[in-house]
């Protein structure tokens, strides 16, 4: 894993920070719920609610597959 070195503003704090980015890394699907939850420094049930709080779908699946899963189930 890399370390990067960011100056922060005073208004925000390191875990802030590190929160944000983990849940926009997993929001783009550049990280796993589990990846994003060890950076953020949280379980991956507390990154769960926190996703749902900010109204980030836990599930990325596009509408058209669930219809297609659902008409072949």
């Amino acid at each position: 894993m890399t370390t990067v070195a960011i100056p922060l503003p005073d208004s925000v704090s390191e875990n802030e920070a590190r929160l944000l980015l983990a849940i926009k890394l997993f929001e783009t699907g550049r990280v796993s719920s589990g990846q994003a939850a060890e950076l953020a420094g949280v379980s991956k049930r507390t990154f769960t609610e926190l996703l749902g709080r900010q109204q980030i779908p836990i599930f990325n699946y596009p509408p058209d597959e669930v219809a297609r899963d659902l008409a072949n189930a």
